[in-house]
Formats: C-alpha cells, structure tokens, sequence
C-alpha cells in the first residue's frame, strides 16, 4: 500500500491535493493527522518553549499540520477558516449555464453593486462577477463560467437589469474592452467610467463630456497591489461577507510569489481578483462620489434669502427719529430692491 508522510507546506502542492482527495475518498490513501500535542511527551510547557524562535507560519507547518497557515496565502488563515464557516449553498442556481449562483433574490430597498472580470480567451480562465448588496456588504450573488462573449455580455446586461441598473464595473484590460462595446451597444444605463491617468470615477453620464473618460476598470501593476490590499483589509476587518465555496477555494491557492500577489500555477484567482475590484470601487469611488454629493446639499443647504429692507437714513437727516422722510429718501426707497445673500457654507 502506497504511503506518504509530510508536514504541510501551504495549499495547492501535490500533498495538499492529495491529502484532500484522501478526505474525499477518491484516491487510497487514508489521511491521518498528527499535531504535536498527540505525543504523550509533549505538554504546553514543551510547545511554548518550543515555538518562542519559531514564525507563526513555521508553527503552523511544523506542529500544527495546518495547511492553510503553512503557506504565504495573502489571506490569513484565521480569516480563511472564518470564511469557511460561512460557506452555505446558494438559494439559486440559475442562468443559461446554472454557473449564477443567487444567496437572495433582489430587493428594490436595498442597492446593489456589480464587478466583472473577463477571461483572457485562451480558455484557461473564466469569466466571473460578483453581485455586492451594499448596505450590508454581503456578496448575494456570484457568477463562474466560460461563455462566449455575447452569452457573458448578456448576463451581464439582464442581471444588472434585474437587480435595479446597479452600477456594473468591468475590468477594460484584454477581452475586457469588447464586453464594455457590447453592452454599451445593449444602452446599459449605469457602466463605471473613471478618468484616464488617475482612476477617478466619473458617472456614466458625466463621462460622456470628458474627454480623458475611460469605461471599466483598469488593473494594472500600479492599481493591483492597492485593490488587493483593500480587500485584504475588508477581510480581516470583517467588513464583507461571503458565502461561495468557489471563492473561499481560489482565496486558499491565492499566494504571495515575489511579493506579487497572484494564484499558484494551474489555479485561477478570477473570483479574487473581482471581488478586490468591487472593494476598491466600494472604498474610494463611491464613497468619495457619496461625499462629493453632501458637500453639494451641504452647499444648497447654506445658501439664504434676506427680504429685509435697509433703512439708509442717518441721524440728522429729515424724519430720522420722527419716521418723517423726506421727498428724497423716500424715492430711495421706492427705488430700492431686496438683495438676494449667497452664503456659502
């Protein structure tokens, strides 16, 4: 009988996916799990003198056979196995290929966000969005396939649609570009734009007059180690909430390579990569287009009408003190108009 004995080292390796496999009895091995406290020998005395030099992740693989913590996965592992416990199947599978995935069905109380990344083309990625409700910034909806680009740009379309115009957010980079075409060919009414050079957004009718507006977000070399970082930080800080297996496994193979965030090789980071897109577009654009909007209100709110009328007499002057005028001051006054008082705030 075949047999392999190792500490674990991250996620993604041929023992984790072996040892995975194991657990799901499709290969023939029998998984067995021996942490350092199984040892008669060892107590907590031993373990804290034992890991005072030793690193959280060297800790993780040497004595706790923690898969997760073992590896350079940018989410940590107590994140990860919170985020595990969160996994529930979705109400709905639907769509023309069942790959949408629905936790709850629209609420026109409630206002919804859309991010999408498109696959490259060459059929090794796949094309995915995430469906954000935004007052409690759960994930509700979920998206993972590989349709053609009409097939995806219509679903993309129609669930915007369905879920009251909500701003939709496509990565413009590749294959990107000719999804924005087409559904600005189907006239959606609420496509992300931002400005050229400095990623700030811009409603889709505003972009319309600027010159240097782009559709889409861009994902780049600059922008990709701050929307990663954003999401990580929504994580960690409990802001989001999520309930796709699908994602929770690409957040398991989503590693640290040369300080590049980025999946393991053979495995897909699409899901990760939209949903640090919509956590991004979450913290910056549309809350500071949000604040821009008080400011404006704030501006109107200030803004004051004076009807009184001035009273130009001074003292000596003919009917100061009796309320008598004269001919001249009272044609001054006949003569005088209110003033409107802009006070800005």
């Amino acid at each position: 009988m075949p047999y392999a004995l190792s500490t674990p080292n991250g996620v993604g390796n041929w023992f984790h996916k072996t040892y995975i496999e194991a657990e799901q009895n499709v290969n023939d091995f029998h998984p067995t799990v021996l942490p350092w406290d199984k040892h008669p020998e060892r107590d907590q005395a031993w373990f804290e003198k034992e890991t005072r030099n030793m690193s959280y992740r060297q800790i993780a693989q040497e004595l706790e056979c923690n898969f997760n913590a073992s590896g350079e996965t940018v989410i940590h592992s107590e994140d990860l196995e919170r985020l595990v416990q969160c996994i529930k199947d979705p109400t709905y599978r639907t769509g023309f290929d069942r790959n949408l995935w629905l936790w709850e069905q629209y609420s026109p109380e409630a206002t919804y966000l859309m991010t999408a990344d498109v696959a490259r083309g060459d059929g090794h990625d796949f094309s995915v969005f995430h469906i954000i409700k935004l007052e409690t910034m759960e994930i509700i909806g979920e998206y993972r396939g590989k349709p053609n680009l009409e097939e995806f740009a219509a679903t993309l379309d129609s669930t915007g649609r369905e879920f009251g115009n909500c701003l939709l957010v496509v990565e413009n980079n590749s294959l990107g570009i000719s999804i924005l075409e087409k559904l600005r060919d189907r006239e959606y009414p609420n496509l992300y734009h931002s400005v050229k050079g400095t990623h700030e957004y811009v409603d889709q009718l505003q972009a319309e007059s600027i010159g240097n507006s782009v559709p889409g977000f861009t994902t780049s070399s600059k922008t990709r180690p701050l929307i990663v970082a954003k999401m990580e930080e929504f994580i960690r800080n409990k802001l989001i909430t999520t309930y796709s297996s699908r994602l929770v496994d690409e957040f398991k193979t989503f590693i640290w390579n040369n300080n590049k965030a980025q999946a393991m090789r053979s495995y897909h980071d699409d899901l990760v990569m939209a949903l640090a897109i919509a956590c991004w577009v979450r913290d910056t654009a549309l809350t500071i287009n949000k604040k821009d909007l008080e400011y404006k209100k704030a501006m109107m709110n200030a803004m004051q009408l004076n009807t009184r009328k001035l009273q130009t007499t001074i003292p000596g002057m003919l009917g100061h003190r009796q309320g008598v005028w004269s001919d001249k001051a009272k044609k001054e006054m006949q003569d005088q108009k209110d003033f409107i008082w802009l006070i800005k705030g």
